[in-house]
């Protein structure tokens, strides 16, 4: 297996591997900790059935069964979210920058997405950014209020960019978590809020967190420094980290058809707050 970095703290190319065999636990061990290390993971040439999609995604934990699969009327395979877009659709999944379904009680640690249909204009491709590095870049002061704050995230905030309304028997989910969070697995403080889902601070006025939550989002969206920029192949596999990046999806092909299947993989617990402890405890 060859890692080959994309950035200097975001991203990186790995090649010699075959994602349909089973990977032994070493190689699975050394994937594991390229993916601690770079967050998010691309995979080129790569040629899977759905069960061997699946079969990947176990390795690193049970998959997550995204809400409109539980709440809303579906007859799709539960444990595939489709990356369908027609080449009359007017706009596509995620993009807005955002992390995967950060409403649910336990968000979900990782995702993958498959992309077997490329626009034939040669758009399509995905932004990442590190909310490690976001949050290491604010000053002393500010990261430390943000630790003391959770905030709300809602679900029907995703729903209405595509003029989805519930019906009066449907629920979608909304939670709160704290705006910096302990990485599950490398214990570093992450930046926990994203605009496709968050809708305010808890516990200061409204235009406090306008004020603040528009800022950090702002920063995000316009620092290069913390992003890169992913440029699909057929046939190709990205893994990124859904508690230390997020990501937008750029709709620049509208006439054209982009297919993919996405899975998320679950996590064991909510987010947890970061302490100075943190880092030493994962």
């Amino acid at each position: 297996m060859k890692v080959t970095p994309i950035t200097p703290d975001l991203g990186a190319e790995i090649s010699d591997i075959d994602l349909s065999q089973s990977l032994s636990p070493d190689l699975f061990q050394a994937l594991q900790t390229a993916f601690n290390r770079h967050h998010v993971l691309v995979f080129r040439d790569q040629a899977l059935t759905r069960d061997q999609h699946k079969d990947f995604a176990r390795q690193f934990g049970p998959i997550h069964i995204h809400p409109s699969k539980k709440q809303l009327s579906t007859k799709d395979d539960p444990e595939i979210f489709l990356i369908d877009i027609k080449p009359d659709a007017k706009q596509s999944n995620g993009e807005t920058w955002h992390a995967d379904i950060t409403c649910e009680e336990i968000p979900p640690y990782a995702s993958m997405l498959y992309l077997t249909q490329l626009p034939e204009n040669g758009g399509g491709d995905t932004l990442f950014a590190n909310m490690q590095a976001a949050y290491a870049e604010l000053s002393s002061d500010l990261q430390v209020y943000l630790r003391t704050k959770r905030a709300l995230h809602d679900g029907e905030i995703d729903l209405a960019r595509y003029g989805i309304r519930l019906k009066g028997n449907q629920t979608y989910p909304a939670n709160s978590h704290p705006v910096v969070i302990a990485h599950p697995k490398t214990g570093m403080p992450t930046l926990y809020v994203n605009e496709g889902f968050t809708s305010h601070l808890l516990g200061v006025p409204r235009f406090e967190s306008d004020l603040i939550l528009s800022g950090l989002f702002n920063r995000l969206e316009t620092n290069p420094r913390h992003q890169c920029r992913i440029r699909w192949t057929p046939n190709m596999m990205t893994l990124w980290d859904n508690y230390s990046v997020q990501h937008q999806a750029i709709f620049d092909y509208a006439g054209f058809a982009r297919y993919g299947e996405r899975i998320t993989i679950a996590a064991t617990t909510p987010p947890q707050a970061f302490t100075r402890t943190s880092m030493d405890q994962a």
